[in-house]
């Protein structure tokens, strides 16, 4: 069964006939060809499919596009305003060498935008425990922590993520 939906991408409205059993990440990736947001396990385990849905950081392979619909979804590709500038999280991940081979990078940026909306000053240990959800196989964390924590001082969430939370929540 097909479904008609009305959903905003990066601040773009967009209309699509989509099968009910679709998710969100496949929508991305292959109706729009947004292929930022990663597949990575297909079972909402290890993150590389973060976005922003209204605001909020969201495994986008545990929804449903029809389940979005009149949402604002925010990828990767959105998150800097569709300029070459980088977010202050995007500059961190790149000051502190937090990129790694880059495949979890979209979703561990997503996240940490999320982390920082909701807490724009969190300790090493409230970073770790708000990316827990994401996982890196290259190495460590400590890079990507501190990544964050360069964002956190540096600016923060950055100005696309905080006019889509705002938006979503008046």
């Amino acid at each position: 069964m097909k479904h008609d939906v009305e959903l905003t991408v990066n601040g773009t409205s967009v209309t699509a006939t989509v099968e009910a059993r679709q998710l969100l990440v496949h929508f991305l990736r292959e109706d729009l060809g947004l292929t930022g947001t990663h597949v990575g396990c297909d079972s909402s385990n290890c993150g590389a499919c973060t976005v922003l849905v209204d605001g909020e950081a969201v495994k986008s392979c545990t929804i449903l596009t029809v389940a979005a619909a009149d949402a604002s979804i925010l990828t990767i590709e959105g998150l800097g305003g569709g300029g070459d500038s980088l977010t202050p999280v995007q500059q961190g991940f790149r000051e502190c060498h937090g990129l790694q081979c880059g495949y979890c990078t979209p979703g561990m940026v997503m996240a940490a935008t999320g982390l920082l909306l909701d807490d724009p000053d969190p300790a090493p240990d409230e970073i770790r425990t708000g990316l827990q959800g994401n996982l890196c196989r290259c190495t460590g964390y400590q890079m990507i922590v501190e990544s964050v924590r360069w964002a956190a001082e540096n600016g923060g969430p950055g100005a696309v993520a905080t006019a889509e939370r705002e938006g979503a929540s008046s």
